[in-house]
């Protein structure tokens, strides 16, 4: 979950990849989502790494890895503030994403026992088997109170996140 539960009713989860260019591209979008709705709708990310993206489970490790240590928002951020620099490269950057977190201040002892946690490789495939239960076939992908988005535009997703919350019931 990123930030605090809304009390609207309303949950917007996000299937993402951080080498995929379209999660870069709707990232300010999700910001500026969770400013406008901030304590009405809860915003839920999930981890959907394509076998087609070369560096896409090491940085989905990477950001779980930092999420152990409460600073998922963190390095979330900085994967899409980096991605131009590394993604859709066919070499392994491991080593550009410890080099993020250390930059964040981690531990780094315990950042790498969680990269070569198998515990942590499994959350990310729980994620990856649940989209794929859910009919999820590419990033971003998001669902609105358990309902699969299309949107076609940044006013129809927020048309479809304000109807969600005049149709939730009152808290």
């Amino acid at each position: 979950m990123l930030g605090e539960p809304g009390t609207g009713g309303v949950t917007l989860v996000e299937f993402l990849d951080f080498e995929c260019e379209g999660c870069r591209a709707a990232y300010p979008l999700v910001e500026q989502m969770r400013r406008d709705y901030d304590g009405r709708v809860t915003f839920v990310m999930r981890y959907f790494p394509l076998a087609g993206h070369f560096n896409a489970m090491n940085a989905v490790l990477a950001v779980e890895a930092a999420a152990q240590q409460s600073r998922f928002e963190d390095m979330y951020a900085r994967m899409y503030a980096t991605q131009a620099s590394w993604g859709d490269q066919q070499v392994s950057h491991a080593d550009t994403f410890r080099g993020l977190a250390d930059d964040l201040g981690l531990d780094m002892a315990a950042y790498d026992k969680a990269l070569a946690d198998p515990a942590s490789r499994a959350r990310v495939e729980k994620d990856v088997a649940d989209g794929l239960g859910l009919g999820v076939q590419g990033t971003p992908t998001f669902f609105l109170n358990d309902r699969q988005l299309q949107p076609t535009s940044e006013e129809d997703l927020r048309a479809s996140i304000d109807a969600a919350l005049a149709a939730a019931p009152a808290s």
